[in-house]
């Protein structure tokens, strides 16, 4: 075969490597762009912690930490409770986490298990109370309170979260227990089990995965709520932490203390990556669980 007969093919291999290699390149580019477009401003806030005031608001902003200070750290304890704040929102959105997975298991066993007529309708009312927005129910709950003597109280904000996270909980656990084999349980009925031993022995060790993946995300949902927050609580006595960082002034009533406010949220989102890395295994197995069985 000539030269004449082999130059077409020759073009066309050259052609793919083009394609492939500008694929590729057009691929990676994507890639950079989305993890600068999700971190940077996470990043952005970690550096503008320790940045000083002055050169938070320079003409050319250095994307270092130069000159480097830890004063708006020191500003955040120093200038409000904010340490009380802090136990709040742990007390608030774990024992709401808590009670969301006790109530949740229960309720999601039973939907996803047992047979009884209005399952499903059941089902899609605990959907729908999910799609409903908070401020829909503000006045409702600020009533229902204020009767029940839970107003500006612990147990108050408890209460107003499960709105949220009951639903959530209940919606992801049905599905765990829909995907468990179910001669498992049929094994503990011959055995003599009853419902409540079948579910505690044999099927809520199988769900420790969704257990851990449900309860991390009802904990970050209640931990960075806001609105509840801000209209069921007067005063630190039970102030969460996002209502007192919207609350964090400046000098002057028209000074915004930037710096502190990027402490103050590096601070609260440290407990949360805490979390993530100590269960992060389970995490994604249990992520990976919900995926396959739906």
């Amino acid at each position: 075969m000539n030269n004449a007969q082999t130059a077409p093919v020759r073009r066309a291999r050259t052609g793919k490597k083009v394609t492939y290699w500008v694929g590729r390149a057009l691929f990676y580019l994507l890639v950079v762009f989305i993890i600068v477009y999700s971190v940077f401003p996470f990043y952005w806030a970690v550096i503008s912690s320790f940045k000083t005031s002055d050169a938070l608001f320079s003409a050319n902003p250095s994307f270092l930490p130069i000159p480097f200070t830890l004063t708006h750290y020191q500003n955040v304890f120093s200038g409000a409770a904010f340490g009380r704040n802090l136990v709040n929102s742990l007390i608030v959105a774990g024992l709401s986490t808590l009670l969301s997975l006790v109530l949740g298991v229960l309720a999601a066993y039973a939907l996803g298990r047992l047979r009884f007529p209005p399952k499903n309708a059941v089902l899609y009312l605990v959907l729908a109370m999910t799609m409903f927005p908070q401020v829909s129910v503000l006045s409702g709950m600020f009533v229902l309170l204020r009767q029940l003597g839970i107003f500006n109280t612990y147990w108050g904000l408890i209460f107003s979260y499960l709105l949220f996270t009951l639903p959530f909980t209940v919606w992801v656990l049905t599905g765990y227990f829909r995907g468990l084999p179910r001669e498992l349980e049929e094994a503990a009925y011959v055995d003599g089990a009853t419902p409540m031993q079948t579910l505690l022995r044999v099927m809520l060790p199988l769900t420790g995965p969704g257990l851990v993946t449900t309860g991390l995300l009802a904990f970050i949902a209640a931990w960075n709520e806001y609105l509840f927050a801000l209209t069921f609580t007067i005063g630190n006595q039970v102030k969460t932490v996002p209502v007192a960082i919207a609350s964090f002034g400046g000098a002057t009533p028209f000074e915004i203390p930037w710096g502190s406010i990027m402490a103050a949220s590096v601070i609260v989102t440290v407990p949360l990556v805490i979390l993530v890395l100590i269960f992060q295994q389970r995490i994604v197995a249990g992520l990976t669980a919900g995926a396959v069985k739906g």
